[in-house]
């Protein structure tokens, strides 16, 4: 049950790190729209292991398979079902894991709800399952450009205490893509990089900060109350692996200021309303106002490392263990699309929802 994201536009991921294949099921998708493999796999190469020198070195291609709901390059507007087959799994350097139960990861809490667990990778709370999102993602992302023009830019923010300056507000994905560590900064990315590579040398690793940001979103997309536009985007991010905090907008600085400080003025604009400023992030009462779109969301360091850690098996026997495998210093760089992924996969549900609410009945006009 808990496989499943989205209302109209839905979608269930399914597979695990060290099994045959992990995939995705598409349900809700309009008939018509143009997608090929090649539109899906520009989105996970971006994903993929192995793509620098600051990632983990697993070699997997993660080439994309549509097996479903596509007919001569068009959708059909039944079920799309993609597959990514596994290449490159290494289950022995998981052999210690069967026993005893690694720190910080979910070992322990999938035994305590299941009884058992795939040990090899995590199985499905490992970070491959990602795959899955960022392959349904690239179809939400691609609905959204061409409803609507919409564009959604991801980035590395920060990285331990190396933040990006808050002056550089010119960010596009070419600028993200510019640098290994996806940090639009290039100075800023150089100092980014040296850390991983100094931290990933001494068996550690390190986490950071990613923002986003979406520019022409319209106002009206959202729910009042429980499915309000920023609840959903939380859910988004929080579900990621290796997330710890999200805020939108001014977030918890906001509550330095006061209300005469914080609150956003309306102004007609050529003819638009518009707000002077943009504390609120875009959402207002849970509803997009037409503003830039934006949120930031936490990730913590990588809990798989490279040194001795203490422990107990599953029996409660104390132990020591040392992390083995391939595994990200820092999980951020590439993150930066299964983020990208999460925020179109929301705005296409609510662009689908408003629709269908708004636009299907037009009593009283």
């Amino acid at each position: 049950m808990g496989n499943n994201f989205g209302t109209l536009f839905r979608i269930s991921t399914w597979g695990e790190s060290h099994g045959g294949s992990v995939g995705v099921v598409i349900d809700g998708c309009p008939p018509g729209l143009s997608l090929i493999e090649e539109d899906i796999q520009v989105e996970l190469d971006r994903r993929r292991p192995g793509q620098s020198d600051i990632t983990t070195p697993r070699n997997e291609p993660d080439r994309v398979e549509i097996l479903s709901g596509v007919y001569d390059g068009l959708t059909l507007g039944t079920p799309i079902a993609m597959n990514v087959r596994n290449k490159d799994a290494r289950s022995s350097a998981y052999s210690e894991m069967k026993l005893a139960y690694r720190p910080s990861h979910a070992d322990f809490t999938y035994d305590a709800k299941y009884g058992r667990r795939m040990a090899e990778g995590g199985g499905r709370s490992s970070a491959r399952e990602t795959i899955g999102r960022v392959a349904a993602g690239a179809v939400a992302r691609k609905i959204l450009k061409e409803a609507a023009n919409i564009e959604i830019v991801a980035f590395v923010e920060s990285i331990q205490d190396i933040r990006i300056p808050e002056s550089v507000i010119d960010i596009d994905r070419e600028s993200v893509e510019a640098t290994a560590v996806r940090c639009p900064h290039p100075e800023t990315a150089k100092a980014m990089i040296e850390r991983i590579k100094q931290v990933r040398s001494e068996g550690d690793s390190i986490g950071g900060t990613i923002g986003c940001n979406v520019v022409g979103l319209p106002a009206g997309l959202g729910e009042p109350v429980f499915d309000r536009l920023e609840a959903d985007l939380a859910k988004a991010m929080l579900s990621l692996p290796a997330t710890k905090g999200f805020e939108v907008g001014s977030g918890f600085s906001g509550t330095s200021l006061r209300g005469s400080e914080h609150n956003d003025i309306f102004e007609n604009r050529d003819g638009q309303i518009r707000t002077r400023t943009n504390q609120a992030g875009g959402v207002l009462g849970g509803i997009s106002s037409g503003e830039s779109l934006w949120f930031r969301t936490a990730f913590k360091p990588t809990a798989t490392i490279l040194r001795e850690q203490e422990t107990v098996t599953s029996s409660g026997e104390p132990t020591t263990l040392i992390g083995k495998g391939r595994h990200d210093a820092c999980v951020l760089p590439r993150a930066v699309p299964i983020v990208e992924a999460m925020t179109a996969l929301v705005l296409v549900d609510h662009w689908m929802r408003n629709a269908a609410q708004n636009d299907t009945f037009k009593f009283g006009k």
